[in-house]
């Protein structure tokens, strides 16, 4: 073979050479992408986790300890002032099981209503609790599941002032309690409101 021969067959096998290995790499290039979805989907997943926490941050029920004008104290309560109980109620994260101290007790009528917030939100159903001198203008007679009353209570944001129906009712003990809730966190304190039935003794 002549050396021209030679030189001829050398680049050629050269440039063979060359194409595999860059239809190699082109292939790997193409196969690296696929790999990268996983950890975009590892990324958000740790927002999720936040999110779920993040709503109850902030949160404060307690109460100034003021009681609505007209509201009378109980004569004979289960759990007089000053005592503990249990609570056996879970209107919030961190409620139920928790050791509470008895701040005020109550005779009174107390209702679950259903409202729109006066500000801005969606509808509320069954809320627990309100009583029946939280109601504007409700007269010295209970009312009746079905009938309508505007709220003077502030128990949450925009329920003073909403248009309420009310959905039960029940002549009993109230409580306004102090608790630390077992979810930890800061103490409660006149927490409005607990009735009779939602309370144990402590063992």
């Amino acid at each position: 073979m002549s050396r021209r021969k030679k030189w001829m067959t050398g680049i050629a096998s050269l440039a063979a050479a060359v194409s595999i290995s860059a239809c190699s790499n082109e292939e790997e290039m193409k196969e690296e992408p696929k790999e990268e979805p996983q950890m975009q989907e590892e990324v958000k997943e740790e927002p999720a986790d936040q999110g779920e926490h993040a709503g109850h941050e902030g949160m404060d029920h307690s109460g100034s300890g003021e009681i609505p004008e007209g509201l009378m104290e109980a004569e004979a309560p289960t759990y007089e002032v000053g005592s503990q109980a249990m609570i056996n109620a879970d209107h919030m994260p961190g409620m139920n099981g928790a050791e509470a101290t008895i701040s005020g007790a109550f005779d009174t009528t107390v209702y679950t209503v259903s409202y729109t917030p006066a500000t801005v939100g969606e509808k509320v159903t069954d809320h627990k609790w309100v009583i029946h001198e939280e109601l504007k203008d409700a007269g010295d007679e209970p009312l009746n599941p079905g009938d309508k009353s505007t709220l003077e209570a502030d128990h949450m944001e925009g329920m003073k002032d909403a248009e309420a129906t009310i959905d039960s009712a029940e002549e009993t003990t109230v409580y306004m309690v102090d608790y630390t809730p077992t979810t930890g966190g800061e103490k409660v304190t006149n927490h409005k409101w607990v009735t009779e039935s939602e309370l144990a003794p402590v063992k």
